[in-house]
């Protein structure tokens, strides 16, 4: 599959064509990724809306590739760097082709300042959420929750009183409404512009030039309360796209299928806690009409995170749909693993402790059919073929792929990708706190454990991890990086502790900032953040000798150690 677009030669072409087949699309939007740490949250909104949207690399994508891909729209997101003072790279020219264009902060300054624009550092730089004031061709609300913003209104709409299509990008948004800002320059006020709103320290806070929209706020947060209807309105009306992945229409085929398929016979479901396995559990939840005797789930624990299976027993614990049994794997897992130093030898150890459990416990349970949330990606980058037949390199071996099981094997998202997997997710009910959980490896913590995996390693890696993802969501933090983990590492530190001194392994914290995965930035986490978990690390785990941050990105580095 294709992540990131860098050039639309011939192969990136064949694989562009290959995943809009996929998602039964004749359109693609383009999301230039600008560095922003909300880069994620502008694919998860498009991806929601069931639009095909391809990342591409600003520094290398150039308008004669544009002109080859012939996107409905291009969406820029905001970056760190100030566009008079130090631009991104980026080819200006792609403005003048008269694609629609929603430019997102820095997006916004970048368009501007190239059709002439003066953008500027601001006297009042806008931090948090703030009351954006729609201009709406003279029609404001004047409740009295709103009268504190008359001035700035009639001000608006004495300077900046016209309407035209340009509105469209606002359908259906209040007057008034919260937005998120995170901003420290500003657009200027220009002939050439169509102001189509303004905060208090900020005139021109969205605005349009001919087929260039761009706002100064971030609509792909929660904090921006109409975030979603302004990328639908984008993506509908301004740009005209018709085709939606259409997740209600495969979820009734899928669910269809397997009804045919398994008849009366019972079903065993590999279940992770994650949001693949939970959207197949809810696909068989549905096509067996919720009958508990034919579905049995069964949660393997060993290698996996903390906080796993507490979503597991939340979500699937106590169900009147499905039976749930979960197996404790750890000396399993360690016994295959003992001498294995090299990470791809470790993938393969803990695929045949992983289809052992499940071919046991379908065995046990008396089971015809075995159930995984394998998804067309998987398939690909363990080296499975496009449709014509072609072979692909192997980029790495999944766990949940060419298992051989001895009895049939049921993957019915194994036509999808991410996006449009959680799309027939929503549609069917599967709770969204399922679906937006950060990814994590299918081989669990071993990839996260450099050199042998012991059982003490193991331990200290499931402590670490525990301790950082519950800071992140006390801190308010967890939502604002794509992916976050720690590394038990083989590098060993003398410390002391108390009156005595001692050796310990060094622990790695590492959070990116991504849009999916495939390029990713070091998360600037708070100083004070980073330096409460190490203490807390240092504090509760006995063994753990010192805390350490990876700031590399990728590449040239990758986000898992292995």
């Amino acid at each position: 599959m294709l992540y990131t677009l860098r050039r639309a030669d011939e192969s990136s072409m064949k694989e562009v064509k290959e995943e809009m087949r996929i998602r039964q699309t004749r359109e693609v939007f383009l999301l230039f990724s600008m560095g922003s740490q909300f880069d994620h949250l502008i694919k998860q909104a498009l991806d929601t809306l069931g639009v095909f949207c391809l990342v591409c690399d600003p520094a290398s994508v150039t308008a004669e590739d544009i002109k080859k891909i012939s996107p409905k729209g291009i969406i820029l997101s905001g970056g760190p760097v100030s566009v008079y003072e130090d631009p991104p790279p980026f080819d200006a020219r792609i403005f003048d082709l008269g694609i629609p264009v929603l430019g997102i902060c820095l997006g916004f300054q970048l368009w501007a300042q190239h059709i002439g624009v003066k953008v500027t550092k601001a006297d009042k730089r806008e931090f948090g959420p703030h009351d954006f004031v729609l201009y709406t061709g003279g029609k404001f609300w004047t409740k009295k929750a709103f009268r504190p913003l008359l001035p700035l209104i009639t001000k608006l709409r004495k300077t900046f009183g016209r309407h035209n299509a340009h509105f469209d990008l606002f359908a259906n948004c209040p007057p008034v409404m919260q937005v998120l800002e995170s901003h420290g320059d500003r657009v200027e006020s220009d002939e050439r512009l169509t102001i189509l709103g303004g905060t208090a320290n900020a005139s021109v806070a969205a605005a349009s030039f001919k087929h260039l929209y761009g706002v100064q706020f971030h609509p792909e947060t929660t904090e921006t309360t109409e975030g979603s209807l302004i990328f639908s309105n984008f993506c509908s009306t301004i740009c005209g796209a018709k085709d939606r992945y259409p997740a209600e229409k495969a979820a009734n085929r899928k669910i269809k299928e397997l009804r045919e398929r398994i008849g009366d016979k019972k079903v065993l479901l590999a279940l992770s806690g994650g949001s693949d396995s939970s959207n197949v559990a809810y696909l068989l939840k549905h096509a067996l009409d919720g009958r508990k005797k034919q579905l049995h789930a069964v949660y393997i624990k060993g290698i996996d995170r903390p906080d796993d299976e507490k979503y597991v027993l939340k979500y699937f614990g106590n169900q009147d749909w499905l039976t749930l049994e979960i197996v404790d794997a750890t000396s399993d897992f360690l016994a295959v693993l003992a001498g294995k130093v090299g990470m791809h030898e470790k993938r393969v150890a803990m695929r045949g402790v992983y289809k052992r459990m499940l071919e046991e416990a379908a065995m046990r349970t008396g089971a015809s059919f075995i159930a995984q949330g394998t998804l067309y990606t998987d398939i690909s980058e363990s080296g499975g073929g496009y449709a014509s037949g072609a072979k692909k390199a192997q980029i790495k071996l999944h766990h949940n792929v060419n298992l051989g099981f001895s009895i049939p094997e049921l993957t019915p998202l194994d036509d999808c990708v991410k996006d449009t997997g959680r799309n027939i997710g929503r549609i069917i009910g599967v709770p969204e706190e399922l679906m937006t959980r950060h990814p994590f490896p299918g081989p669990g913590q071993i990839v996260r454990i450099e050199g042998e995996v012991t059982e003490a390693k193991l331990r200290i890696c499931r402590q670490a991890d525990k301790i950082f993802i519950e800071e992140l969501r006390k801190w308010d933090l967890y939502n604002s990086v794509w992916q976050a983990g720690a590394v038990v590492t083989n590098s060993i530190t003398t410390c002391t502790k108390g009156d005595d001194a001692f050796s310990g392994p060094i622990i790695k914290l590492w959070a990116v900032w991504s849009v999916n995965g495939f390029t990713a930035r070091w998360a600037r986490l708070p100083h004070d953040f980073i330096d409460h978990v190490s203490r807390r690390i240092t504090n509760e785990i006995r063994e753990a000798g010192e805390v350490v941050y990876k700031v590399s990105c990728k590449p040239p580095t990758t986000i898992e150690q292995g």
